[in-house]
């Protein structure tokens, strides 16, 4: 591994543990995303606390941590599967952020950032499948996982040089899900606009 690499992982990894949820909460005087509704640090959480601004502030900061390091990285013509080690270690740092007791979010925002320097092809298909799936069920986590396991072959189709990295950062969303899908089998999964859920 090249130093340039190195340095664009950790660097992915340090901009991603900036947790924008909670940064964006403290600016707009809303509590702690981590001690309310779901508990988790995302643009969704923060959506309950009745805040469209603030959210959609989230959403975008979410997305930028992954754009950054992975348009950079291509910019600076790392081969592939580096570039698939950028967006997880942007997504990682997200989940488990050093600056902020390890306590992230899920990574969704971050993975779909992370896609996008991919063209705008790409990001269209992952942000309609999304918006598609929770106008029908009205749940945010099921969206997620349908949308990460279309998103290998959405690349397949429009960038399939990239198809390994994109399956690496997806198969890393499904697994962070993994207490969503149990829910989801249960049952007690919250669904978008529920301002009052405990469930993390």
């Amino acid at each position: 591994m090249t130093a340039t690499a190195l340095i664009m992982i950790i660097s992915a990894y340090m901009l991603g543990s900036i947790s924008s949820a909670v940064l964006i909460c403290r600016l707009f005087k809303i509590k702690d995303p981590r001690t309310t509704g779901s508990k988790n640090p995302g643009a969704t959480n923060v959506l309950r606390s009745g805040s469209k601004l603030a959210a959609g502030a989230v959403l975008l900061c979410d997305m930028l941590k992954g754009t950054i390091p992975v348009w950079l990285s291509w910019y600076l013509k790392v081969d592939d599967i580096i570039l698939g080690l950028v967006a997880i270690a942007a997504c990682l740092g997200h989940m488990y952020p050093l600056f902020f007791h390890f306590q992230g979010g899920k990574g969704v925002a971050t993975a779909l950032g992370a896609m996008a320097p991919m063209g705008l092809d790409l990001t269209g298909m992952l942000m309609g499948t999304w918006l598609c799936v929770v106008f029908i069920t009205r749940y945010s986590s099921f969206a997620a996982l349908v949308t990460a396991l279309l998103a290998p072959l959405f690349t397949w189709w429009v960038k399939p040089d990239y198809t390994l990295p994109v399956s690496m950062l997806c198969c890393l969303i499904i697994l962070r899900h993994h207490q969503n899908i149990r829910r989801l089998y249960d049952g007690t999964e919250p669904k978008v606009g529920d301002r009052t859920s405990s469930k993390a």
